[in-house]
């Protein structure tokens, strides 16, 4: 039998919100129809986006000792509610003996076609200078902006930072601000790329704006994968 291996703690509200939706979109009766998981949440790794930015420690090798540590869990496939994190992808991928989910691919595939025109990408400046959404929007020739640094990047810094302090109201009220500034910028949709930001949207009036939530489709993703290799029906009773 595999498990979904879950590499969170980064932060620990965003893991608990992406084990919601995991468990919500698995198709199940009663306990046992449910998918294994083994999750790993480890809040002590240095932080992502400043490491990015030149300004923090790296975090590569705890990153890395957190996909050995799955690994030997026994677990078939990792997948890690933090955008910023994949940044390294490809050394983890080096490093992991089964496969890594990207969760930008699983975000990115997922934008309806008729909110394609024009998407804004939310994320910590850290995710937005590696530039791997934007890498993926433009192999789909999907349009996008970024909010500008000194305003709309600025609120959705503060709701992130809002979200890991517990401050919900307060995260919700900067990124509908943010929301705002998209939409006057022609935005048609958001991709809510970092995993505090779906907990905020909560609290926030996205004006109509299609919101496409990283966590979520990273969830759908890990269970899709998991059920079409029967990760759900052990075969330990009938």
């Amino acid at each position: 039998m595999s498990r979904i291996g879950v590499f969170g703690g980064m932060g620990p509200s965003a893991t608990v919100d992406f084990m919601d939706k995991l468990v919500r979109l698995t198709p199940a009766g009663r306990d046992q129809d449910h998918l294994p998981v083994i999750v790993a949440s480890l809040p002590h790794i240095h932080d992502r986006s400043r490491s990015i930015l030149g300004v923090g420690p790296d975090p590569l090798p705890q990153l890395l000792l957190g996909i050995e540590f799955l690994n030997k869990s026994g677990v078939g496939v990792i997948a890690i509610p933090c955008n910023s994190s994949h940044h390294w992808y490809p050394q983890m991928c080096e490093h992991s003996a089964v496969p890594i989910l990207h969760i930008a691919q699983a975000c990115v595939a997922a934008i309806p076609q008729a909110s394609a025109p024009k998407v804004a990408v939310f994320a910590t400046r850290g995710a937005l200078a590696s530039g791997f959404y934007q890498s993926e929007l433009a192999a789909r020739g999907i349009e996008h902006m970024v909010p500008d640094a000194e305003t709309g990047q600025a609120l959705v810094d503060q709701c992130i930072r809002d979200i890991k302090a517990g401050q919900l109201e307060g995260g919700g009220k900067n990124l509908a601000a943010a929301f705002v500034l998209a939409k006057e910028q022609g935005a048609t949709a958001v991709i809510m790329g970092c995993t505090e930001i779906p907990i905020a949207a909560r609290y926030a009036d996205s004006l109509g704006l299609e919101l496409v939530d990283s966590s979520l489709e990273l969830a759908r993703a890990s269970v899709e994968f998991a059920l079409e290799r029967g990760w759900n029906r052990p075969g330990w009773d009938s």
